[in-house]
């Protein structure tokens, strides 16, 4: 034992005594990776190549998308209703073939096969059984009955963003918070209206809800052709690429514009359920004039998608 000690302790202090020349070679591996990837850079920079070192189309990474997908998609409320009825289900099954195995056994222990006693003494423990399982089946076929009446819907999955650094990230990410803020506002104002202490008709807020639905759609069509058109401009010639810059910052210009009119309506909306309290005819103006000035816009940004 001592041997085979002085041995490992041999082995160790020579693996320290060669600590300077692991430290060496690192150095030099170091320094070659740094050599090659100034090259890489001078050689992209002489070649004119001012294209970002990640693709202007992709987000995330395939892999990293797939699985935020498959995260929402489980936790989705109509999806962890159906898991529930498949899991209610398997158990009534199990419960229902105990129970008639218990049948069995209790009919076999009656005639006597299984042992010395016969009748119901021989049936006692199949029967209890029977009753147990009975009663777990019972529950289990109810809840699943319960299930099956009930309906889960979808829970709506948000639109995606553009991409990080895209010029429509900012505004959709504010169009989001708009979106979020006005479908409360509606839902206030809807039940409002339905105590009749809204001084904004039913039809009314069902009205700008469609409109603001229309619009949101619009401008997530504009958004979607800026992106196109950034992407068009990683490949595009050096000398092409001003011209898309003027494009990108038009379609940004009138994408903001949108965003700006959308929020006016969220702010309409928010007068109109201050005054649902105190009866305010102006907040009903305010939300008509702003739901009509959205609607023009949704109808101008459709016609200029269309071209």
């Amino acid at each position: 034992m001592a041997g085979g000690q002085n041995e490992r302790f041999g082995k160790f202090d020579k693996h320290v005594q060669r600590l300077p020349d692991y430290a060496q070679r690192a150095g030099r591996v170091m320094r070659a990776y740094a050599e090659s990837k100034a090259e890489r850079q001078s050689g992209s920079t002489a070649a004119g190549d001012r294209s970002p070192s990640r693709p202007i189309g992709a987000a995330v990474p395939p892999v990293v998308a797939e699985v935020r997908d498959k995260w929402v998609r489980w936790n989705d409320p109509a999806a962890k209703h159906e898991r529930r009825k498949r899991r209610t289900s398997r158990a009534l099954t199990l419960w229902i073939i105990l129970s008639l195995l218990s049948v069995l056994y209790a009919v076999v222990g009656y005639a006597g096969i299984t042992g010395g006693i016969d009748g119901w003494q021989g049936a006692f423990s199949g029967l209890v059984g029977t009753v147990i399982f009975t009663v777990f089946g019972v529950r289990s076929g109810i809840r699943l009955y319960r299930l099956s009446r009930t309906t889960v819907v979808s829970a709506p999955r948000p639109p995606a963003l553009p991409r990080t650094g895209s010029a429509a990230r900012q505004p959709m990410e504010r169009l989001a918070r708009s979106e979020a803020s006005l479908t409360d506002l509606l839902a206030q104002l809807s039940a409002s209206a339905d105590h009749g202490t809204a001084p904004v008709p039913a039809l009314s807020v069902e009205q700008t809800r469609a409109t603001a639905a229309e619009a949101a759609t619009a401008l997530r069509a504009l958004a979607a052709r800026i992106e196109s058109v950034e992407r068009a401009k990683v490949s595009a010639p050096a000398g092409e690429q001003p011209a898309l810059d003027t494009a990108i910052a038009s379609l940004r210009a009138q994408l903001d514009d949108g965003v700006e009119e959308y929020g006016a309506l969220v702010a309409a909306a928010g007068r109109a359920v201050a005054a649902s309290s105190g009866g305010v005819s102006q907040a009903k103006d305010a939300l008509t004039d702003a739901t009509d000035r959205l609607a023009g816009l949704a109808s101008a940004l459709r016609d200029l998608s269309s071209r």
